[in-house]
């Protein structure tokens, strides 16, 4: 029986681990910043702080001239449904340019 390096078949799986971590921190938006240097013992230290930055998430959308409830799904993001639930007292054939739709609870 061969003895089988376990390094050559760990290392590939550890390096795509590696890439795909680094893609995920990336497109996710996170943000280092960091902090002011202090001195300990003669010797100085950076710190790095990670931030994220969440998307904000809009409660009202604002009628626009020419908005209709699917154009709006669209922008948003939110079915058509969802909005027609959330907004029961709009007429979804009459929207009017500054009417606010509720979009999120």
């Amino acid at each position: 029986m061969v003895a089988r390096n376990v390094g050559r078949f760990v290392a590939p799986i550890a390096l795509i681990a590696v890439i795909v971590a680094t893609v995920l921190v990336v497109s996710s938006g996170l943000s280092t910043s960091t902090a002011t240097h202090h001195a300990a013992a003669g010797r100085h230290s950076v710190r790095t702080v990670l931030t994220v930055h969440a998307p904000t998430r809009k409660v009202f959308y604002v009628v626009q001239a020419g908005d209709s409830l699917s154009t709006i799904s669209v922008r948003t993001g939110i079915p058509v449904a969802t909005l027609e639930t959330l907004n029961p007292a709009i007429d979804p054939n009459a929207l009017q340019t500054g009417q606010r739709l509720r979009l999120r609870h």
